[in-house]
Formats: structure tokens, sequence, C-alpha cells
């Protein structure tokens, strides 16, 4: 559980979407937290407090004049202990209290006098949060250090489509996780590539292996929650893009070869650093050196077709090889071998980091075991999930980023 021993205040302001602020406590409680929930009055009329009080095993606190507390200052007490304010729903009105530093209720007075971190999740109609005033005041709420969660694009409750609608609790729940985690990565361009690659013969037939994609989205959320600003070049994999990560989806080795370069160029051209490339794809070495336009029939009695193949591009080693590289870490997943396998995939690309691991530890699967292999030699991780090796990498990565500055 992720958000274990974890104390959280939990704000719901008024607006439609509150009623997804019961799903989201009930996450949080699921992941070990400790929630605490304070409305504003509007909240009450979208979502019964008995709703919080049955899900979170707390009293919920409308009032600022709430005699409950000994000293009639809810404002003031619950967020002495808290590790973190999260308001979800954040209406366009409470964004503009927060942002000009009113305190008319009990939540937007909490938040002025909270000793805490304060995350919003904003929530409203389109137009609303593309007015001007909407804007200016997300601004200033950012310039004053205040993390913006969301919002998503998509259907709304009047029925018009657009930006606005709150994070689904789910997306809101990986935030408040990635609020928690070190930022050794922060300031920092991370690029990586995931999953398989597929390299059609027929159209309806190819070549391709059984990566699923996981570790390299573990890597890429990991890498987000430290602070980094990721791009994730994907193969087809069936996976979400973990929450604030730009993905690019490709299904070739040669289009994630394109993917790749293009990103790099870009980043040239704005003179503006990549500083970390990762290269967790498992990229198919050869394609069919001519693609067959029609499915391939087959004939009673004749010979299988025969199938030439040509050689991919080697995406990892030309990154390596750029004058001025981004620190770059590939992957060897070996079926025997593998200390001696990676270790000479490591020198022959020239990389100061591989990742090692046997394809039956963790192909496809929730868990691996991995082995970091650098210039000051292995380093074993235990088993575990992929997420958490992904979070002791990234570590890793941050640590030879500062060696090599």
């Amino acid at each position: 559980m992720e958000l274990q021993g974890k104390r959280i205040v939990l704000g719901v302001s008024g607006g439609i979407a509150a009623y997804k602020a019961a799903e989201l406590l009930r996450l949080l409680i699921k992941d070990g937290a400790t929630v605490q929930v304070a409305m504003t009055e509007a909240a009450t009329h979208f979502v019964t407090p008995v709703t919080f009080q049955a899900l979170s095993g707390q009293p919920v606190f409308i009032d600022q004049w709430d005699a409950r507390m000994a000293n009639n200052m809810a404002h003031i007490d619950l967020s002495r202990h808290a590790d973190v304010l999260l308001v979800a729903p954040a209406s366009a009105d409470f964004l503009a209290k927060v942002a000009n530093g009113l305190a008319d209720d009990l939540l937007s007075t909490l938040v002025l006098a909270r000793d805490c971190p304060l995350l919003l999740a904003p929530a409203m109609n389109r137009q609303m949060w593309e007015n001007p005033a909407t804007r200016r005041n997300v601004a200033t709420l950012r310039a004053d250090g205040i993390a913006i969660v969301g919002p998503a694009s998509g259907e709304q409750a009047c029925g018009e489509t657009g930006l606005g609608r709150m994070l689904e609790p789910e997306e809101i729940l990986a935030e408040l996780i990635a609020h928690f985690q070190p930022k050794v990565l922060a300031g920092k361009r991370v690029l990586l590539t995931a999953g398989p690659t597929f390299e059609a013969i027929d159209p309806v037939r190819g070549i391709t292996n059984l990566s699923s994609g996981k570790m390299g989205y573990a890597i890429a959320r990991a890498a987000r929650e430290a602070g980094a600003q990721v791009t994730l070049v994907s193969g087809p994999v069936d996976l979400p893009a973990p929450p604030g990560v730009e993905r690019i989806a490709v299904t070739s080795a040669r289009q994630m070869h394109a993917a790749v370069h293009r990103q790099i160029a870009a980043h040239a051209e704005n003179a503006a650093d990549l500083d970390v490339f990762i290269a967790v794809a498992a990229v198919a070495d050869y394609r069919p050196a001519t693609f067959i336009a029609q499915k391939i029939k087959k004939a009673a009695q004749a010979a299988p077709p025969m199938i030439e193949l040509r050689q991919n591009p080697d995406i990892l080693g030309e990154v390596a090889a750029l004058p001025k590289p981004p620190l770059c870490v590939g992957f060897a997943a070996e079926s025997e071998n593998l200390a001696a396998y990676a270790e000479n995939k490591r020198r022959r690309k020239g990389i100061p980091l591989i990742v090692g691991n046997l394809i039956h530890d963790g192909f496809g699967g929730d868990r691996n075991t991995l082995i970091l292999f650098d210039d000051d030699g292995q380093h074993p991780l235990a088993p575990d999930s992929k997420l958490r090796l992904a979070r002791q990498l990234v570590a890793r990565i941050a640590t030879l980023l500062e060696k090599r500055r």
C-alpha cells in the first residue's frame, strides 16, 4: 500500500464531480491512508456528509464554527498533522477563492491556514475552465507552488465535451502517490521506449514478441513521479499511458527509430537538453525484406513461403553514438548467461548502465527481478513489483547523472 501511514485531508467543493470524491476516498483508504473530509456547504447539495463519514470512519467537517473541536478551530487543527490537503473537486469558485486568498467558509479558511502541501483537482464546464479569469487564477496558483492535477478532456455532465472534467479517482490517486516520491529527476527530460514492435509480413501476420510493456510503462511513471518531463515511445500494448507522460504510439522498429530521432532533433532545435534515454522496448532485430500486400494463402501441397529478413536499426546504439548523447540506459532480457551477455552488450554499445533480467523472471508479468550493470559492477535488486523496481532504477539513474555532472 503506497499511502500507508499518510494522513490526508480531502476537501470537497460544490460540483457534480463530488460524486467521484466518494470513490476517491474509498481508494485512498484502501491504499492505507487515514482521511479526514472537509466539505463546502455547496458540496452537500451533491453528496451528503453521511456518505463520506461512512467511508472514512471519521466525522465530516463543514462549518467553520463547528464546536466539536475543543478550541473551535477546525480550520487550524485539521491540517496540523496532515501530510497533504487534496481538494477534489475544486470548482471554479473555489480556485478563485484560493488564488485570491479569500477565506469565507471552513474549506477556504483551512487552505489559507494549512501547514501542509496543497493539491487541487479542478472540475467545471469547459467554458468556465477556458474563461480568462479562471486561466489567470490557475496561473497564480501554480506560481504560488500549488499543484494542479488535471483537468481532463471529455464528455461533461452538461452534455458538452472539452477540457474541465475532473480526473478519474484512479488518476488522482496516482498523482497523490507521485507527490510523495522523492523528486530526484526534477527538471530533467527523459525519453524512453517500451513494449514490443510488430514487423508485418502481410496484412495479418508479422514478427513480434511477448513483451507486455509493463516494465517500460512502470519506468515512465517512476521517472515522472521523480519530477522528470517524460516522453514514451511505445510499441503496441494494452496499457494506459501513465499520468502526465506524453505517449507516442508506433508499431514497427523503423517507426520507433524515426520517432526517437524526431524527439532528439526536436530537443536539439529547442536548445533543450535531453538528459536520459532509456531503451526498454523489446525491438525486433529483424524485419521481412518485403511486405506482401495480400494475405498469403496456404496452397495444397505447396512449399512454405520463404521470408527473407533484413536487420532493423540499432536505436540504442545510434543514440549512444551521438556527439553529445544523453545518459543512455539499455535493457538485456536473456534466457541464460545473463551477466556475461548483459555486460557484453553494455560495453559493445558504450553505455553507462544496462538493466538485465531473465525472461522467466518477469516477461509479461507484474513482478520482476533485475540486476543493474554499470562501471561499479553488478547491483542486484530483490524481486519486487515492476513499479517499485522502476523507482530503484530511477534513483540509480539520478546518481549517475549527478556523477556525470
